[in-house]
């Protein structure tokens, strides 16, 4: 992809350490879209527990989410691409707490993976975009123009989460975050279908004595240095 003038940057990384917000950043300061692509596994959990199905039964899942009309919408300055449901926009809804419980498991559901990785190729079939989730680097865009994996250490995942949920107003007891990431994280590393892994060529950051901003302005750094380079070398 790398003959593309807008690059594919494909960004991966354990919960809580700041993908969202980092790649809004990124893709703000170049003028490119962005997207949470586990919004899109949240969404579909979402829906299914609204219709009561069994998450478990695989096939009536990915059914749904055949049967579902999917659009995405960029919203604010154009920059983040959020998920409608049968013309639904459902920020709100796939925050709920029974959807953050449920979520891995539609995830680990091949069918489910294979629709929504179709769906994300598309969206950034064109370039210009900066795409966040477990398996981008790996599986989604395994030839992206840039692919970073972001890390931090569990104690600092679990602070920033609990920073963030309190400035939301929402209660947030840090141990049992740190908890809940652990457990997380090992969902994540041992799924049977497209676990998180580090792309052996993306670029790892430890960004756990970084802030969001610095990380941010590393990693486009990193991005403009590569362009020059492919410029100087036509």
């Amino acid at each position: 992809m790398s003959n593309r003038r807008a690059y594919v940057i494909a960004m991966d990384g354990p919960a809580g350490v700041g993908k969202s917000t980092i790649g809004t950043m990124v893709a703000k300061e170049l003028g490119y879209r962005f997207i949470n692509t586990g919004e899109m596994y949240r969404a579909l959990t979402w829906k299914a527990l609204e219709e009561k199905i069994d998450l478990k039964d695989g096939k009536a899942v990915v059914k749904l989410a055949k049967r579902l009309q999917w659009e995405f919408k960029t919203v604010g300055e154009g920059v983040v691409i959020k998920t409608h449901l049968d013309g639904q926009g459902v920020t709100l809804q796939i925050r709920a707490e029974r959807v953050s419980k449920n979520s891995s498991i539609v995830a680990g559901i091949v069918g489910v993976r294979t629709l929504l990785r179709d769906m994300q190729r598309a969206l950034g079939k064109n370039g210009a975009i900066v795409m966040e989730g477990r398996d981008i680097t790996t599986n989604v865009f395994p030839d992206a123009d840039f692919k970073v994996y972001l890390d931090a250490s569990i104690e600092e995942r679990a602070r920033r989460r609990t920073k963030q949920l309190r400035q939301h107003g929402k209660p947030a007891n840090f141990e049992k975050i740190k908890e809940a990431i652990i457990l997380r994280d090992m969902g994540d590393l041992k799924r049977k279908i497209n676990p998180l892994l580090q792309a052996k060529d993306a670029v790892v950051i430890n960004s756990t004595k970084l802030s969001m901003q610095e990380t941010a302005e590393m990693i486009l750094k990193l991005i403009r240095s590569k362009k020059r380079k492919q410029i100087s070398k036509k």
